[in-house]
């Protein structure tokens, strides 16, 4: 079983982290660079003080060595340096003329290579940090002058006279300055955990100051997003965030204008439409019933041919803007929400039936219906037939046949499905198909439908409380998918 720990990417839970961070690393930068000048500090006053000492001692003891110096009296003056040495306990060792250095001390640590070699090059004294065992030592080399009397060593190694050859080195253990050293290590890390706790304090109080806004910012998108064009925030303080929450209220105004001016233009639009519907009706109910007075003449060969062809032509256009003209108000309608809903329980199979008799499709060999079972619905039959009529219309006009119009009763409902074997709706249209006076192809500038049939289905469906929806079958071909709930509670009856 594989656990996978989740880790919080808030921006409450960044900010935190991020001040942790810089509090870590300045305090971090500011123990390096205190350890780091502590460390110089301690180690440079030990070497200070170990020339001093060593230079003082050689001061008092060199002058007592015959020269040229004997074997014996080089180990002499270490055996008397040893002694003197105090509480650094170095161990001392003396070379002449370049030689190995000569140590009384058996446990006398070798003197360092580059050390000798830096003495001799400069004249002056040196010092060299050493590890041995593990642990840190300090090596001091000084060569010794002579004084005036060229003929006896003074020991200070800047006397003023030439160099008599003789070269003290002293090497002695840095315990001590170690375990100051450790001793400020150990101060900066007790002091470095209570410093980042103390630092989550003000880091939260930074994340809410900070949070806070972009939380009220958020707030505000969520109620613009719902519609609330008239949501405002106010504003605080002088910062950035404080200009980003200028810049919101000001395209909050801006959305608000645009609403209302929109929802002006559509208003304006759909009574326009509903308008022009209304007062074409009575013009077109008179040319309606003038052309089928001439379609009956027309027919009985009372009219010249070319006469009774334009007639025939003048019917057909009369009658399609009849129904573009019913179309609209019945849009219009849906758009007042002024739509009746007249429902009654019946069962499925026989709206369907019904729909095809009507439409003269219950013998044509186009359609075929798929009928098995009882489907109980409670509906309004002509709005029922409105959608059946523009599914399996739609369907013959685009598709190929054969249209199967099919009822069944799943999952609490009633479905009604129409496939063609068509090509099918291209992808890029098939989110549009509902929309009015959606038109797949651009270039084609007149139909023989109004372009509302199946916006008017879409909502003749809504109105019943189910939904209409259009999906390509694998197989190729489109299905147009009707659900109805099997007891409905219509949006309005009247």
């Amino acid at each position: 079983m594989n656990i996978r720990l989740r880790v919080p990417r808030g921006l409450r839970v960044r900010l935190v982290v991020a001040f942790l961070l810089a509090t870590a690393f300045g305090a971090l930068l500011t123990a390096g660079l205190t350890y780091h000048q502590a460390r110089s500090s301690i180690l440079e006053r030990s070497q200070n003080t170990a020339v001093a000492d060593l230079r003082i001692q050689l001061d008092s003891l060199a002058p007592g060595l015959t020269s040229p110096p004997r074997a014996e009296d080089l180990r002499g003056l270490t055996v008397q340096l040893d002694r003197a040495g105090g509480s650094r306990a170095w161990r001392s060792s003396v070379s002449y003329q370049g030689g190995e250095p000569v140590s009384a001390s058996s446990d006398a640590p070798p003197v360092p290579k580059a050390l000798r070699e830096a003495v001799q090059e400069t004249g002056q004294a040196a010092y060299q940090h050493v590890e041995r065992g593990g642990r840190p030592w300090l090596a001091v080399g000084m060569p010794v002058a002579y004084a005036d009397d060229p003929g006896r060593p003074n020991g200070g190694p800047n006397s003023g006279g030439k160099l008599s050859g003789l070269t003290v080195y002293a090497s002695f253990q840095l315990d001590d300055d170690q375990a100051d050293i450790a001793a400020l290590v150990t101060a900066a890390q007790a002091g470095a955990i209570p410093a980042l706790a103390l630092a989550v304090v003000p880091a939260l109080f930074a994340a809410r100051s900070v949070l806070r806004p972009v939380r009220r910012l958020r707030s505000g998108a969520e109620r613009i997003a719902s519609g609330e064009f008239g949501t405002r925030l106010d504003l605080a303080g002088h910062d950035e965030l404080a200009d980003l929450t200028h810049s919101f209220n000001t395209m909050a105004e801006a959305l608000e204008r645009d609403d209302a001016e929109l929802r002006r233009m559509e208003a304006g639009a759909r009574r326009f439409a509903a308008d022009v519907a209304h007062e074409l009706r009575t013009p077109l109910a008179a040319m309606t019933a003038v052309t089928e007075v001439l379609d009956e003449d027309a027919a009985s060969g009372v009219l010249p041919a070319d006469t009774a062809d334009a007639v025939q032509l003048i019917s057909e256009e009369t009658r399609a803007l009849a129904r573009m003209v019913e179309d609209l108000m019945e849009v219009s309608r849906f758009d007042a929400k002024a739509a009746p809903l007249r429902a009654e329980e019946t069962d499925l199979r026989t709206l369907v039936t019904k729909t095809l008799q009507l439409r003269g499709w219950a013998d044509d060999e186009r359609v075929s219906a798929d009928l098995p079972a009882p489907v109980p619905v409670c509906a309004d039959p002509r709005r029922v037939d409105v959608i059946l009529a523009n599914l399996i219309g739609n369907a013959l006009r685009h598709g190929r046949p054969p249209v199967t119009v099919s009822a069944r009763a799943e999952n609490d409902q009633a479905t009604v499905t129409v496939t063609d074997h068509g090509p099918g709706i291209p992808d890029d249209v098939l989110p549009h198909v509902f929309e009015r006076f959606y038109k797949a192809d651009t270039a084609r500038t007149r139909s023989q439908g109004s372009g509302l049939g199946l916006a008017i289905a879409h909502e003749n469906a809504l109105l019943h409380g189910g939904t209409l929806t259009a999906t390509n079958t694998p197989g190729g071909g489109a299905s147009f998918t009707l659900t109805l709930p099997f007891t409905a509670t219509p949006q309005e009856q009247q």
